[in-house]
């Protein structure tokens, strides 16, 4: 037992490392996106065909990951993915036009989303295995790697080159590989322990029924992820030019969402333990309903900013809980469907508030991330007593 429990111990440490080299990859390719659109001499029109190659590369390979999960494992697929991610960040800045960039990024989406659902699937495994609620722990993993990556991108943006910057962070990407892989690929996933006598049977629900419900729990992860997306393309043009901020407190806002997020996140598990699955999707969705109203009404630029933190401590911990349902119910197809739900609703947030914002304003168009994450807490109430904790 001492064994088994110290071997479960190092596949958490692994598969966080994962989550958070992700976090921070990504972070680090997003703070060069306008170095490299001076690069190819794209207009922001251009510019906005080749990012979607990185959305169409992601949707496209989610539903494929998880049919390989099934087929090879979850752990190998993380490693393989890890590899592909790693080296294809470094690809960016060394293409002059935008086809060819929107061509790289189509490789580069395609790792980023097959990877999200492989770890996804593999911290699901570990997750059951554990029977404790640690799926907002890597999560939080995710956030802070992307933190560091972000922080670390402004700090070289003017002392190296995109080509020097991405190489550096490609070999950071795959000398983290090479040190977690090894635990992953010497470990299968491991199986879940007997169930409790009172503990509901998965196996004894029709499939119709178990496919709702992931469709249900993937609409949670699409209206969080739907914030996340509003809060990082908008939330700074609110504060600048609806409550006159200076663009270095105009930045403060989705610092302090993605700061307050993060922290909701380190605290998930006890959150989870003490409220179960189905009480935490409801408070966080009310909570974040509450938040972005008082975010995006609030007449004073520091009631503005409290309500972007209580929107990330409120959203914190709903797309943990959505995909680890869904990988309950239906394994690595669960994940990648919840997952595809939520990476939607992270490509639908941004031009959806954009076009709202045209027809009637900015702050009247972040109020669908309330709306959205009110319809998570109704769904959360709905499916308290399908799914029990």
């Amino acid at each position: 037992m001492p064994g088994t429990s110290r071997a479960l111990t190092r596949l958490r440490t692994a598969i966080t490392a994962f989550f958070a080299l992700d976090g921070f990859l990504f972070a680090g390719w997003v703070v060069r996106i306008p170095a490299i659109k001076h690069q190819t001499g794209a207009s922001a029109g251009d510019l906005g065909l080749a990012l979607l190659g990185v959305s169409a590369g992601a949707v496209l390979t989610m539903t494929l990951t998880g049919r390989l999960c099934r087929r090879y494992g979850s752990h190998q697929v993380t490693v393989v993915c890890a590899v592909l991610l790693s080296l294809s960040v470094a690809l960016p800045p060394l293409t002059h036009s935008v086809l060819a960039l929107g061509a790289v990024l189509l490789i580069f989406g395609a790792a980023y989303g097959g990877i999200n659902v492989a770890f996804n699937s593999a911290a699901v495994d570990l997750v059951t295995a554990l029977r404790r609620p640690i799926m907002p722990s890597f999560h939080a993993a995710f956030s802070l790697g992307g933190m560091v990556g972000a922080g670390l991108g402004g700090l070289v943006a003017g002392s190296l080159s995109p080509t020097l910057h991405l190489a550096g962070l490609a070999l950071v990407g795959l000398l983290v590989t090479a040190v977690a892989a090894p635990t992953l690929l010497r470990h299968e996933p491991p199986s879940a322990p007997p169930p409790a006598p009172s503990a509901p049977e998965t196996s004894r629900r029709p499939q119709g029924r178990i496919r709702g419900l992931v469709i249900v729990f993937g609409l949670i992860a699409g209206c969080t992820a739907y914030g996340e997306g509003a809060m990082a393309d908008w939330g700074a043009l609110h504060l600048e030019q609806d409550l006159d901020a200076s663009s270095g407190v105009a930045a403060l806002g989705y610092t302090s969402f993605a700061l307050a997020m993060t922290i909701g996140r380190l605290s998930g598990t006890a959150l989870l333990e003490r409220l179960g699955h189905g009480r935490t999707v409801v408070a966080g969705g009310a909570t974040a309903a509450a938040g972005m109203l008082l975010g995006s009404l609030a007449p004073s630029l520091w009631a503005a900013l409290l309500g972007f933190a209580v929107t990330g401590l409120g959203l914190a911990n709903l797309f943990p809980v959505a995909v680890e349902r869904a990988g309950t119910l239906a394994g690595p197809s669960g994940v990648a469907t919840a997952s595809t739900f939520g990476y939607g609703g992270m490509l639908l947030g941004p031009p959806a508030i954009g076009f709202m914002a045209d027809w009637l304003s900015l702050p009247v168009a972040l109020t669908s991330v309330a709306v959205l994450a009110a319809v998570a807490t109704l769904i959360g109430v709905a499916t308290r007593r399908a799914v029990p904790n």
